[in-house]
């Protein structure tokens, strides 16, 4: 490829499953001539509505509303680059850190990276709630309401094509042309016509190494 592709992943901060995948995409920037651009999906959107889940991850949405409102504040007043700073200082300090979530953490996280940290009022706003959904809406259509994040929007194997998948959901995130050619893989089975599913249990908890 002579020029470089853009590629979307929509993250929730709050999956440790998504972090790992995230690292992995920058992995996969390094070796191969795609852009990884990161924009917000909600788990709390996703699941609204929902009264068959297990109290624990009820729980977990309840504060899951915070990080991807001050994720579209960013992205509302700084643009996409800057989302993506922003989920790397929030994946440090909630998956590697194991800070709690709240507003000392969403603060910490802006000031990281050079962001305002009032920006972290925007947890227990409304505001831009409005621009959280159709963010959510624009990385979910393609793929449907039965999966959860990472999502990632790449390029197809048609020119001007583009394909949506869920996942890969990996553990630890491979490096360097091992990334690649997990990368290569995933763009085969997601550009083949009538592909849907590829899955086995899951054996480990995430491994952030």
């Amino acid at each position: 490829m002579s020029e470089r592709a853009s590629v979307d992943m929509f993250f929730d901060p709050i999956c440790p499953w998504a972090w790992i995948t995230s690292r992995w995409l920058l992995e996969v920037e390094q070796v191969r001539a795609v852009d990884i651009r990161f924009r917000v999906m909600s788990l709390a959107v996703l699941n609204e509505g929902r009264d068959d889940l297990p109290e624990q991850y009820r729980e977990g949405l309840r504060t899951a509303w915070g990080p991807v409102r001050i994720c579209i504040a960013v992205e509302q007043r700084h643009g996409s680059e800057a989302v993506g700073k922003l989920y790397t200082a929030l994946g440090n300090r909630i998956h590697l850190a194991k800070e709690e979530r709240g507003p000392e953490l969403y603060r910490a996280a802006l000031a990281d990276v050079g962001l305002d940290p009032a920006l972290a009022e925007a947890a227990d706003s409304t505001e831009y709630d409005e621009a959280l959904r159709a963010s959510h809406n624009a990385g979910m259509k393609p793929v449907g309401q039965d999966v959860g994040t990472p999502v990632v929007h790449a390029p197809g194997p048609v020119p001007g094509e583009t394909v949506a998948f869920f996942g890969p959901v990996i553990t630890p995130a491979p490096k360097g042309e091992a990334a690649g050619r997990l990368w290569d893989g995933v763009l085969l089975v997601a550009g083949t016509p009538g592909f849907y599913e590829l899955k086995r249990t899951r054996t480990e908890a995430p491994s952030f190494d």
